[in-house]
C-alpha cells in the first residue's frame, strides 16, 4: 500500500530505515483505532507483545481475562482511512519518524500517529502556543496578533486550536512565519466552520493542520481537552491571552504545566471576566507577559537542549520476554483491583502496595484498560471506573 503520491517534500528525504514500513503503519493504525486502545495502552501493548501485529493478534485474549470483548479494527478499515487521508492531501506521522514533532514525542500519552496536511518541515521548528477566549475583546485579539507576529519574526511557529477569538487572531498573524492548527475532530471536520477560509490560508502559506482523530470524527466536548494536550505538547511554552475562570484555555495551561512546559499569561483588567483566568494564572506562578521579549527570554535556554530521540519503534528496550515474565493470575488481578479506587493512584504506589511484580501490574493494567475499567491520568496514575464490577 502506497503512502500517497503527494507526500510532502520532507518525506522524500527520509530513508526507508527512518519510516514505518507500509505494513507496519497499517498495523499501527489498526491497533490505535481498536476499541479502548488509547496512546498509553498502545505503548503498553507494543511493549508487551513486541510489535503492533502481535498485539492485534493477542488483544482479544488479553481483554477477555478481565471479562470484556473488544473490537479490533480491521485491515480494510485501516486501508480505507489511509487512502482517504491521501486523497485529502494528508499523511500520517508516527512517533519514531523524524518528522513527528519532537517535543510532542516527550509527553505522557503522546499519540502514536498524528494525521497532518501541509509540509511537516514546519514541525521541526521551535514553537509557542497561544490560546485564549473565544469571545475575546478587540484588545485581546490585538495582543494575540502582536505576540504571534513578533514571535514568528523571531523564528517561532505559532500553535493554536483554530477556535474563534484569540486562536484565530494568533493564526492569522502568524501566516507569514508559520502556524500549526490542531483539530479536535478529524482533519475533514473543521470546527468552527466559520474558520474554513483561515484554515485554507494556513495551508496555502506553508502551515500545517494536525489531528490524532480519524477522518470523519465529529468533535465532541470531551475531545477538546484531548486536543489541548497536543497544542501544549508541541510547544515549548503556552501563552494565555484572556480566559475566563472556567475555560478550555486554563485546561491547556494546566496540561502545559504537567508536561513541563512554561506557562505565560497576559494580565487584564480585574473588571473584565475574560481576564480572570489569566490573572489567576499569574497569581499561581505563570510568567507575566507584556510583549514577545518576555517569552523569548524564558524559552531561549530550553531550546538549546536536544529533544528526546524516538526511543521506540516496535517494542521498548524491556519488551522482549515481558509476556513470559508476567503471567498474572486471578489472585493477582483481585489484589490489584482492591488496591485501586476512584482517586488516581501512581503505578509505582500500586506496585509497592500490592507487592506484585512491575511486569504483572503492567499486564493487569492493560487488561483492565482494554475492559474499560480504569482511567489513565497524567503522571503515570490510574483510577478505577467501575468498582462495583470488582
Amino acid at each position: 500500500m502506497a503512502r500517497g503520491a503527494d507526500d510532502p517534500p520532507r518525506a522524500d528525504r527520509l530513508t526507508d530505515a527512518q519510516r514505518l514500513a507500509d505494513d507496519e503503519l497499517l498495523a499501527w493504525l489498526r491497533l490505535i483505532r481498536s476499541e479502548n486502545v488509547g496512546p498509553v495502552t498502545f505503548r503498553g501493548l507494543i511493549d508487551h507483545f513486541g510489535s503492533a501485529t502481535e498485539a492485534i493478534a493477542g488483544l482479544p485474549d488479553l481483554a477477555a481475562r478481565s471479562g470484556r470483548r473488544v473490537r479490533v479494527a480491521g485491515a480494510g478499515e485501516a486501508e480505507r482511512e489511509l487512502a482517504a487521508l491521501a486523497r485529502a492531501g494528508g499523511r500520517f506521522l508516527a512517533v519514531p519518524e523524524p518528522d513527528y514533532p519532537a517535543w510532542l514525542r516527550e509527553i505522557d500519552a503522546a499519540p502514536p500517529l498524528v494525521a497532518i496536511r501541509g509540509d511537516p518541515a514546519i514541525l521541526s521548528r521551535p514553537a509557542i502556543a497561544i490560546v485564549g477566549a473565544r469571545n475575546a475583546s478587540i484588545a485581546g485579539r490585538r495582543m494575540a496578533a502582536l505576540l504571534a507576529r513578533d514571535l514568528g519574526e523571531a523564528g517561532h511557529v505559532i500553535v493554536s486550536g483554530l477556535a474563534r477569538g484569540i486562536d484565530a487572531a494568533a493564526h492569522e498573524a502568524a501566516l507569514a512565519s508559520g502556524t500549526v492548527a490542531v483539530f479536535a475532530g478529524g482533519l475533514d471536520r473543521l470546527y468552527p466552520p466559520e474558520n474554513a477560509a483561515l484554515a485554507d490560508r494556513i495551508l496555502a502559506s506553508g502551515g500545517v493542520h494536525l489531528s490524532e482523530m480519524p477522518l470523519g470524527w465529529e468533535p465532541r466536548a470531551r475531545d477538546f481537552p484531548r486536543r489541548n494536550r497536543l497544542v501544549s505538547g508541541i510547544a515549548a511554552g503556552v501563552v494565555v491571552v484572556e480566559a475566563a475562570e472556567r475555560s478550555g484555555s486554563l485546561i491547556t495551561a494546566r496540561l502545559a504545566g504537567e508536561q513541563g512546559r512554561v506557562v505565560f499569561a497576559v494580565p487584564g483588567s480585574p473588571l473584565d471576566p475574560r481576564a480572570a483566568g489569566a490573572n489567576r494564572l499569574i497569581k499561581q506562578g505563570a510568567h507575566l507577559v507584556t510583549g514577545a521579549a518576555d517569552i523569548l527570554e524564558i524559552v531561549a535556554p530550553m531550546l538549546t537542549r536536544e529533544p528526546l530521540a524516538a526511543v521506540w519503534r516496535g517494542g521498548g528496550p524491556d519488551a522482549a520476554g515481558l509476556a513470559e515474565r508476567a503471567d498474572p493470575g486471578d489472585r493477582d488481578r483481585d489484589l490489584l483491583i482492591e488496591g485501586l479506587g476512584p482517586v488516581p493512584t501512581e503505578i509505582d504506589a500500586l506496585i509497592r502496595g500490592t507487592g506484585l511484580a512491575a511486569g504483572v501490574v503492567q499486564v493487569l493494567l492493560l487488561e483492565l484498560d482494554l475492559a474499560g475499567r480504569i482511567e489513565r491520568h497524567a503522571g503515570q496514575r490510574v483510577s478505577l471506573l467501575d468498582q462495583g464490577a470488582s
